[in-house]
């Protein structure tokens, strides 16, 4: 076989490359479709609205490629990792609206939010622009892989509430039907993830496919109310809103939100160096210099910050750039941002779609249930995953130690503490004690960066933390 005629025939877009219009239209709408059933899952989950957050998933991922000058292909939706603070601030500050199983949309409560998730765009801003300043070595101290990964393991795991109490239906009566949903959705979505992986495009929609089996379940039990779809308008303009920032609440979740991107950097670090292997593998295989984007962490954090940023100032939910999109991008060996822009512009388009968010709150809270057990618990699994790619001693007790903490206060406290808050009260930032997940997170840095003041070497003891490597 000819292999360099071969390599001829190979084909991809690197991220300045501007396909075809045919090719760019078709592309784009795969990456909206890759993006959409985890991104409308969350605004389902948060109470968020659902055009608002399509919304600012299209318009934050064309300002964040713009911020980078095009230079890193990503696409941003919502992120699962903000899930339990945001659901614990509702419950707080807006428990009305938000326990509420007919309400879809709670606008006081996300007006609140939305000053949380202002917070974490500055924060992962700040962050960004000091490691373009000081490199990712020095952030690493404060923030390694044992807190990253035993924050996100918090994080899923103190989820497992809500994902049980929506299976059951929220409703005693019904109990036994939503929990059958619940488990045909959940085992219909795990199929698709184990039989379909590998398989292009729809290899990465195991979610939007399990939610449409829960979803005709469901209609064949009769618990799906279509009257919503009926009374809804063709065109509506998203429900827009403006920041609390006249809230003397909204300072407690500002903190609460913002520490949660303790989780999300580490993510969108890995993604960056994933799409960094693919795009200078497609180079060398075109006959291109290398770009080696993974060197542009510090710039790719201001770009998540920017996205998070257009949330929190319209009121979508809080996002990340996602694992789904690259892994499509990898599979087309599509990484052009020309691209990624046409799908920002496609999901901006269809948050003006009225019917489209009416069908979308339709879906039952036991299928929501069903993906919950699964997604939630991959959340958690991803923060072990972390712990063991990054080959964290734990053996050694330093690192044993910051994770056994952060897991104990963080699960413990969202599961057992009342309201899943501990009763420290700080004025103005926690007026109402602080939330487990912010506790554990705070706890485990303190006593990191007590043991990187105060080494083991000082007291003649050698440092086994990298014992492994």
């Amino acid at each position: 076989m000819d292999t360099a005629r071969e390599d001829k025939k190979i084909t991809g877009y690197m991220p300045d490359d501007t396909p075809p219009i045919g090719a760019m239209l078709s592309l784009g709408f795969q990456q909206v479709l890759t993006m959409f059933p985890a991104t409308v899952l969350v605004a389902i989950l948060t109470k968020f609205d659902v055009g608002v957050t399509l919304l600012t998933s299209g318009l934050g991922t064309i300002i964040a490629l713009l911020v980078t000058r095009r230079r890193i292909p990503l696409y941003y939706g919502s992120s699962f990792s903000y899930i339990a603070v945001i659901m614990t601030a509702m419950n707080v500050f807006s428990g009305g609206c938000f326990n509420d199983t007919t309400t879809f949309y709670c606008q006081e409560g996300v007006r609140l939010v939305q000053v949380g998730i202002i917070g974490t765009a500055v924060v992962e801003i700040l962050i960004g622009l000091l490691i373009m300043r000081i490199g990712k070595a020095a952030l690493d101290k404060v923030l390694p892989p044992i807190i990253t990964g035993s924050v996100a393991i918090v994080i899923g795991i103190s989820l497992a509430n809500v994902a049980l109490n929506q299976a059951s239906g929220l409703a005693p009566d019904k109990a036994g039907i939503s929990w059958l949903i619940a488990f045909i959705t959940l085992i219909a979505t795990v199929a698709f993830s184990v039989y379909l992986q590998n398989r292009g495009l729809i290899g990465m929609l195991p979610i939007l496919l399990g939610a449409i089996v829960g979803y005709v379940v469901s209609i064949i039990f009769g618990v799906v109310d279509f009257s919503i779809i009926g009374q809804a308008d063709w065109v509506r303009v998203p429900a827009i809103t403006l920041p609390a920032f006249d809230d003397p609440r909204a300072w407690s979740v500002v903190v609460s939100i913002a520490l949660i991107a303790i989780a999300t950097i580490p993510e969108s670090t890995a993604h960056l160096y994933q799409m960094s292997l693919y795009i200078d593998q497609l180079a060398k295989t075109i006959g291109r210099a290398p770009l080696e984007i993974k060197k542009l962490i510090g710039l790719n954090l201001v770009a998540d910050g920017s996205q998070d940023l257009v949330a929190g100032l319209l009121g979508g939910a809080p996002g990340t750039n996602y694992g789904e999109n690259n892994s499509l991008m990898a599979i087309t060996r599509n990484y052009s941002t020309a691209v990624l822009i046409t799908a920002g512009v496609m999901a901006i388009l269809m948050a003006f779609v009225g019917k489209l968010a009416a069908v979308v709150n339709t879906v039952p809270v036991a299928v929501m249930g069903g993906l919950g057990i699964y997604l939630f618990g991959v959340i958690g699994m991803q923060g072990v995953a972390l712990i063991q790619s990054e080959k964290v001693n734990l053996f050694e007790p330093r690192q044993l130690a910051v994770g056994a903490i952060i897991l104990v206060t963080g699960i413990g406290g969202a599961m057992f503490m009342p309201n899943g808050t501990y009763p420290f009260v700080i004025p103005v930032i926690f007026p109402n004690g602080i939330p487990a997940i912010v506790f554990s997170a705070i706890v485990g840095i303190l006593v990191n960066l007590l043991f990187v003041i105060v080494p083991p070497s000082l007291f003649g003891v050698q440092d086994r933390e990298n014992i492994n490597e």
